[in-house]
């Protein structure tokens, strides 16, 4: 069977480690590398030296691909992994997919239309840690879980400028880092429909008004899910943790609880653990290379033939509450 054929659209730090990953993998062929700036495009040279290296899309596309690697800025996900789609190329995208659930539906739309298969870097769901977790829940180690606790806060800011520009970016901590926590969450309950959301946002210490227009460096939000369920989140930038960060996922069933939690504020290692009243009991703990697991999974399901699979429309839901988090 041979390896899928590649694009790869934006090779900055994460486009890289992608391209790197499946490299090491050898789970594709590198077609073609496109990045606007002249430095990147040198890095890109030494990574993939036989491939083609353009500036845009259009020219990426002009390539004979299966498949295109988006990691670009948010508000250019949507048009280039529909224009990609509309080609009959197969999309991996960075998260979040999209800004809005306008933006997630219309990509989605594409995708089924093309039957080509879509795919998006959420990556935690790929750690050992995350599916020992969904293992203790599903296979009811500890109870119908009622409660839900998850956290990511990090000491440091993003250092792209289109970041901080809502237009840009759709958001600030809540979509840059909770995307990944209520992905987590639904992912492990089994994607339960919400009942309420209510959510607080805050820029500098001082509290954003419902659909503001300035980007939060801090945020909290309930969801009560349709069967009871109660999720807290809690994330932020440039907080003063102590650590470059705290990111955890505590689940609270009627019989124990489970917990995924970063070691000595690593963004890498995380430990899985199980609890009993005061006993706990270890279920993994790094270290584990999970970073590219996500672009991998999705390139051996390419190789293998998949199309459109329609459990990638559980973002939809992500991107719905992550709307009404920001009173969308």
């Amino acid at each position: 069977m041979s390896l899928p054929r590649l694009g790869f659209l934006g090779i900055g730090w994460i486009g890289q480690h992608r391209l790197q990953a499946l490299l090491d993998e050898q789970l594709c062929e590198v077609v073609a590398i496109a990045d606007p700036s002249p430095e990147v495009q040198s890095k890109a040279r030494e990574l993939a030296p036989q491939a083609a290296v353009v500036d845009t899309l259009d020219q990426l596309l002009a390539h004979t691909l299966d498949g295109v690697v988006i990691a670009t800025p948010s508000a250019l996900h949507a048009q280039q992994a529909m224009q990609a789609l509309e080609r009959k190329v197969a999309v991996f995208c960075q998260k979040p997919l999209a800004r809005t659930a306008q933006e997630t539906r219309a990509i989605l739309n594409a995708a089924r239309e093309a039957d080509r298969l879509l795919g998006c870097d959420l990556s935690y769901r790929h750690t050992e840690a995350m599916r020992r977790i969904r293992n203790e829940v599903v296979e009811g180690a500890i109870g119908k879980v009622y409660a839900i606790d998850l956290v990511f806060h990090n000491a440091y800011g993003p250092n792209k400028g289109w970041a901080r520009d809502m237009q840009l970016a759709g958001g600030g901590c809540a979509i840059d880092l909770g995307t990944h926590l209520v992905d987590l969450a639904l992912w492990v309950l089994g994607a339960p429909p919400a009942a309420k959301v209510s959510s607080s946002l805050f820029a500098r210490g001082r509290r954003l008004p419902v659909r503001p227009d300035e980007v939060e460096d801090y945020a909290i939000a309930t969801i009560e899910t349709a069967e009871g369920t109660a999720i807290r989140l809690a994330c932020s930038w440039e907080i003063s943790a102590g650590r470059d960060a705290i990111i955890e996922a505590h689940f609270h069933g009627e019989r124990g609880g489970a917990s995924m939690r970063n070691r000595n504020g690593s963004f890498f290692d995380f430990v899985a653990e199980r609890y009993d009243g005061s006993r706990v009991t270890t279920l993994s703990q790094p270290p584990d290379a999970w970073g590219g697991r996500a672009a991998c999974d999705w390139a051996r399901r390419l190789q293998a033939g998949a199309r459109y699979e329609p459990a990638i429309e559980s973002l939809q839901q992500v991107a719905t509450l992550m709307d009404a988090i920001y009173g969308r």
